[in-house]
């Protein structure tokens, strides 16, 4: 099947060069490229784990913070 695309012109000069290097064809490897590609587990995304502060205190008297202006307002009143 005929296709076509739209390829970095650093990245389709290098394929051509390993095809080359390879006595292949550029469609060859390109082949090649996705069959590796399609063929590959799926990688599930890494967990990451958030420190949660566990210490005592709180906000400061008088903020409930549901609202940021408020504890924007705290930090600096003359904005």
């Amino acid at each position: 099947m005929k296709t076509t695309l739209n390829l970095n012109d650093i990245l389709l000069m290098q394929a051509k060069a390993l095809a080359t290097q390879q006595r292949t064809s550029l469609t060859r490897l390109i082949e090649e490229g996705l069959r590796l590609r399609l063929k590959a587990k799926p990688t599930s995304p890494q967990v990451v784990h958030l420190p949660v502060y566990r210490g005592k205190g709180g906000l400061a008297g008088g903020l409930c913070g549901a609202s940021n202006k408020e504890m924007f307002d705290a930090v600096d009143p003359e904005t």
